[in-house]
């Protein structure tokens, strides 16, 4: 069992200091904190170890700066990718169609909603839908029929497709 009030009193000694100067190495308050935080979540769980160092804030403040500056890397190489291959294309907004789709699905019973996405929005096949939720490809037709006829009621549709071979 670590000890407790030890760890309790160090960390309240040197928490501020501790932010300081990484916040001085990020220059972003967030990211000092994000690392401070991991680097005292490190520290406590090897606390017996740590506690016995001539300077355990040394030791806190080494791992800390040295996740202050592997986040600003990371960082650094995704704006490196970004320059390289563009902007991420912006996902448009669900049309309302969509939300009605998804709300018709969520009244559907579970078995048919997820044959559905499965073999519609994922696009499976009936016997790999089969295998992946353990039911025969007989049910998994069913599910899939029962399913469509479901949704066109909810949807108010007169001619929902069937899709060849379910």
């Amino acid at each position: 069992m670590p000890d407790v009030d030890g760890f309790d009193e160090f960390y309240r000694d040197s928490r501020h200091r501790l932010l300081g100067f990484v916040y001085v190495l990020t220059g972003d308050l967030a990211e000092a904190q994000d690392a401070v935080q991991e680097a005292y979540i490190r520290a406590w769980q090897r606390w017996s170890t740590v506690s016995g160092y001539d300077d355990p804030e040394a030791w806190v403040r080494v791992v800390a700066s040295r996740l202050a500056v592997s986040r600003w890397r990371s960082l650094r190489s995704r704006a490196r990718a970004y320059l390289r291959h563009g902007a991420v294309e912006s996902v448009p907004a669900p049309g309302t169609e969509t939300v009605e789709v998804v709300a018709a699905l969520r009244r559907l019973p579970e078995e048919q909603r997820i044959a559905i996405a499965l073999y519609y929005l994922v696009g499976l096949p009936v016997a790999e839908v089969a295998r992946q939720t353990a039911a025969p490809v007989g049910t998994v037709k069913a599910r899939l029929s029962r399913g469509r006829t479901a949704l066109a009621g909810l949807l108010a549709v007169s001619d929902l497709e069937e899709a060849p071979g379910a």
